[in-house]
C-alpha cells in the first residue's frame, strides 16, 4: 500500500493490530498457564464428607466375607445332623405315638428287624469242648477264740475247789478271832494311824470268800477283824459297815478310814493318795493298789 510518497510493507494483520486500541494490561514476562486455586471447603461441607466416609467404611466392615459365610453354613449343617442323631433314639423310646398307640412295641420291632440276620444252610457249627481245671485250696486252720463249755466247767470246778480248801484252812484257824478281840482289845488306844499300821501287817493274806481271820479274808471280814482289835464292833457286811460309821469327804479322809463303793459291792482301808488297802477277789491277796473308781464314799469309825 502506498500513501503519498511513502511505501509501507506491513501486512494487513499488522495494520489491524496497530489501529485497534489495547484494553488489557501489558505483560512483559513470558506467558505461563497457572491453574486456578480450589475454593476452600466450608466446615459444614467437611463434616458431611467425613460422615459419608465413616458410613461407607462401616458398611464395608459389616459385610461378611465369603469364608465366614461358608463356615457358618458348615456349623449349621453339623448341628442339624447331631440334633437328628439324638432325636431319633428319643423318638423311638417315646411311650406313646402321635396317634395314641404305644410306640414301644413298634420301636422294639424296628430294633429286632434291624438286628436280624440270615445264616446260610451250608454253615456248620464249630465243635467246642470245655477245659478242665483243678486247684488245691490251702487248708486254713482256725485258732479257737472262744472258750468251750468243757474248759469253763473245768475252771469253775478248780476255782470252787480252791475256795473250799482255803475256807477250810480259815475255819481251822486256831488264833484269836474278831470276837476274842472285842472281849479283850489288843490296842485300847485308838487312832487312825495305828489302825492303818495294824492292817498293813496282813498284806499277802489270801482272799477267802467269807473269811475273817489271818488264814484268809474277804473285803468286809478284813475290815471287821482289824477294827475289832481296837474294840470297835462291825458287822461282816459292806452295807452295814457303811451305815455304822460317819460319812466324810475325800479331802478329809486319812489312812485308816474306810473306802466304800457306792453300789455296796466292796470296801477296804483308805491308804491315802488315791490308794486302797483291801482283800481284792478270789485268787488275790491283801495288797495296796490304786483306787480304780470314783464312785465311792468315805466312812470313819471310832471318832465322832
Amino acid at each position: 500500500m502506498t500513501t503519498g510518497n511513502q511505501t509501507s510493507s506491513s501486512t494487513p494483520t499488522q495494520q489491524l493490530r496497530r489501529t485497534t486500541p489495547r484494553t488489557d494490561p501489558i505483560r512483559t514476562g513470558p506467558i505461563a498457564t497457572v491453574p486456578a486455586p480450589a475454593a476452600p471447603l466450608t466446615r459444614r461441607a467437611a463434616r458431611e464428607a467425613d460422615s459419608r466416609a465413616q458410613k461407607a467404611g462401616a458398611v464395608v466392615g459389616k459385610r461378611p466375607s465369603a469364608k465366614k459365610t461358608v463356615v457358618s453354613v458348615a456349623v449349621m449343617t453339623i448341628t442339624a445332623g447331631l440334633f437328628g442323631t439324638m432325636a431319633l433314639p428319643a423318638f423311638a423310646q417315646t411311650p406313646t405315638s402321635t396317634d395314641g398307640t404305644s410306640s414301644a412295641s413298634a420301636g422294639s420291632a424296628l430294633v429286632r428287624q434291624s438286628q436280624s440276620v440270615s445264616v446260610s444252610s451250608t454253615a456248620s457249627a464249630a465243635t467246642v469242648s470245655r477245659d478242665d481245671y483243678t486247684t488245691t485250696l490251702p487248708v486254713v486252720v482256725k485258732t479257737p477264740t472262744t472258750t468251750t463249755a468243757a474248759s469253763l466247767s473245768t475252771k469253775a470246778a478248780a476255782s470252787a475247789e480252791a475256795t473250799r480248801a482255803s475256807f477250810a484252812a480259815s475255819t481251822a484257824y486256831s488264833g484269836k478271832t474278831a470276837s476274842d478281840y472285842l472281849a479283850a482289845p489288843a490296842h485300847p488306844a485308838f487312832s487312825l494311824a495305828a489302825v492303818y499300821q495294824t492292817a498293813l501287817q496282813y498284806v499277802g493274806t489270801p482272799y477267802v470268800f467269807g473269811g475273817a481271820t489271818p488264814a484268809g479274808f474277804d473285803c468286809s471280814g478284813f475290815v471287821m477283824y482289824v477294827y475289832a482289835q481296837y474294840g470297835i464292833s462291825l458287822a461282816h457286811s459292806v452295807p452295814l459297815q457303811s451305815a455304822a460309821g460317819t460319812t466324810i469327804s475325800q479331802a478329809d479322809a486319812q489312812p485308816g478310814d474306810i473306802v466304800v463303793f457306792n453300789n455296796g459291792s466292796h470296801d477296804g482301808f483308805y491308804a491315802g493318795n488315791g490308794m486302797i488297802l483291801d482283800a481284792p477277789k478270789p485268787g488275790g491277796f491283801v495288797s495296796v493298789r490304786p483306787l480304780w473308781s470314783s464312785d465311792v464314799h468315805f466312812v470313819r469309825f471310832g471318832i465322832k
